[in-house]
């Protein structure tokens, strides 16, 4: 049995929460938040056998945890990382893992000189759908796969009130889409089509209550040959019953045919010359985007306990750190940048 301890209690808490709270092999022994009515609230919910912190030194000297699940905004991942490593605890940090590329890259160096694990909770790539899109191009029902798009449209970045309900500290983000949405599309492409070698990116705000970027198109080369598109824009929304599970819709481009993603997690096939299908497959549709919050702790839980790595472990995804701010150095040159 892992023990693990959760640090943080915002929003997006409540997933990472919910998934501990159903899996098996692991026990949530303590919460932290700086508002300990918070980590209390979460415990009377998912955890009735866990102690309640609003200190997470100690939570660590107390318990002692075999596993730390880090759910703060970035800026607080550096020290909340090097604690978790100096009592040996494997980590779950959100993303984005830093605010800097250096940063990110410190953090990753300190886990490994621990000799613990360190895990990025990039959760886009477990969606079920892009699991499934996977599945099927390893099976040769695309063939060569020449090109995805994706178009983002959650409608939640519209008004003065943009983003307060939820996360308010985006408004003040001086980057904001790329670094904080399009970075899960980034690591979700390199899952399905490979290494990219160049972006070109056209970035934007809309909306003029907030600091960063809410708006763009980023351009992506890949080695395999295929190009990838992100249409990003935070403010209007898509046809989908909830526009949060998907946040947009996707069309995966072979010489065999389309694959397309819908606003509602459903695939559509449609062969070249003929017409377009439902795809049946299955999941959950249950906490965030198809039980990816789940799926992505799972997947990291079962992969240290055989002794190795998780696909989204620290150092594979500084990969997606160095595309950000290729996108970054993009934008600002109006040029296309090679990796």
């Amino acid at each position: 049995m892992r023990r693990v301890a959760v640090v943080g209690c915002g929003y997006f808490a409540q997933f990472h929460h919910d998934a501990w709270a159903r899996m098996a092999g692991v026990d949530v022994v303590g919460v932290c938040d700086v508002d300990r009515t918070k980590a209390e609230a979460a415990i009377a919910e998912f955890h009735p056998t866990a102690k309640a912190f609003d200190d997470t030194m100690a939570v660590l000297d107390d318990l002692r945890p075999d596993i730390v699940d880090i759910v703060t905004p970035p800026v607080t991942h550096a020290a909340l990382v090097a604690a978790a490593t100096e009592v040996g605890a494997d980590v779950m940090c959100q993303k984005p893992l830093a605010p800097t590329l250096d940063e990110a890259r410190a953090i990753v160096a300190a886990a490994e000189a621990a000799g613990v694990h360190l895990a990025v909770h990039e959760n886009f790539r477990f969606q079920p759908w892009y699991l499934e899109a996977r599945r099927l191009i390893d099976a040769g029902r695309l063939g060569r796969v020449h090109g995805i798009s994706f178009r983002l449209r959650p409608g939640d970045g519209q008004g003065v009130d943009a983003y307060l309900l939820r996360q308010p500290y985006f408004q003040q983000m001086p980057r904001f889409l790329v670094f904080e949405t399009a970075v899960h599309f980034v690591d979700t492409f390199r899952m399905l089509l490979g290494e990219v070698i160049s972006v070109y990116a056209d970035l934007r705000r809309l909306n003029p209550v907030i600091a960063g970027e809410d708006a763009g198109h980023i351009l992506l080369h890949f080695e395999c040959g295929a190009v990838g598109l992100f249409d990003g824009n935070r403010l209007n929304d898509h046809v989908a019953e909830n526009a949060r599970r998907t946040m947009g819709e996707m069309w995966l481009e072979g010489e065999k045919g389309v694959l397309r993603l819908n606003g509602d997690g459903a695939l559509f096939w449609k062969p070249h010359g003929a017409p377009e299908q439902r795809h049946a497959f299955d999941w959950e549709n249950q906490g965030f985007a198809g039980d990816c919050v789940y799926a992505t702790n799972r997947a990291a839980v079962d992969a240290w306990a055989a002794g190795r790595h998780a696909a989204n472990e620290g150092r594979a995804y500084l990969r997606n750190a160095e595309l950000v701010e290729a996108i970054y150095r993009s934008n600002e040159l109006a040029a296309r940048v090679e990796i």
